[in-house]
């Protein structure tokens, strides 16, 4: 498959943006998570979401709404977009992989490889090095994974019980899901009408060794925003940089 990158790369995108984002209360109780601003930027996350998906060469969007949605389609109405959005709500919780199915049915290319995020993650990375990596394997689903910083200080001993060191949020030892996705255009036909791909897709492609994980490169950028303590953190390390 060597040269046929280019032609390649998805340009449409799904954008799971229903959750409740009920840890980030107060911030969402007049709106959906990704429609809460990172303190400094004046942008909600979803436009800073859209905007990388834009630099990365993505022309289509469908926003999957449920919670507040109107909050969400009023934004989007009014605010200047780098590309074309489509939202679709949800009349009925379907579960992530059978919102996931339900948006994807709204792609303006269905034989066309895809992006799909959730809409309380800000990362950049480069979304065209991971499509490269999703081919290369010929994988079905590609996830990013990142490795995130463990909240507590740890501690170093030896093996006979000495403290050796304290150690200040290190680096956790395993990588996690990061939210962010390649998948082929068959992919869709493989979710739940409802429930958790996580549970019933992904353990099924992973045994087939259809699924792909992309670890984040060193130094990418990458937070989920589940609380109000992540928006602080978020705002001082990019400087309110959008």
């Amino acid at each position: 498959m060597t040269g046929t990158h280019v032609s390649s790369y998805p340009a449409q995108a799904v954008i799971l943006a229903g959750g409740q984002g009920s840890r980030l209360r107060p911030y969402t109780d007049d709106r959906p998570k990704p429609m809460v601003e990172i303190p400094g930027t004046g942008v909600p996350i979803i436009g800073h979401q859209l905007a990388w998906l834009a630099s990365e060469g993505v022309t289509d969007a469908v926003v999957s709404c449920g919670h507040l949605a109107e909050v969400l389609q009023d934004w989007l109405v009014s605010a200047e977009l780098p590309l074309r959005v489509t939202t679709v709500v949800e009349k009925e919780p379907l579960g992530r992989g059978g919102g996931l199915k339900h948006a994807a049915a709204s792609l303006p290319h269905p034989d066309q490889p895809w992006y799909a995020t959730n809409g309380d993650i800000w990362t950049r990375f480069s979304l065209r090095e991971m499509a490269a990596f999703h081919q290369e394997r010929d994988a079905t689903a590609t996830l990013a994974l990142a490795r995130p910083r463990i909240p507590w200080g740890a501690v170093e001993t030896d093996e006979f019980g000495h403290v050796l060191d304290f150690i200040e949020a290190p680096p956790s030892p395993y990588l996690i899901n990061a939210g962010v996705y390649v998948f082929a255009a068959g992919f869709r036909e493989l979710l739940p009408e409802r429930g958790d791909h996580e549970r019933t897709t992904f353990p099924r492609l992973a045994r087939e060794r259809r699924l792909a994980g992309f670890p984040l490169p060193h130094g990418a950028y990458w937070r989920a925003i589940d609380t109000a303590k992540d928006l602080t953190e978020a705002a001082r390390e990019l400087g309110g940089a959008p």
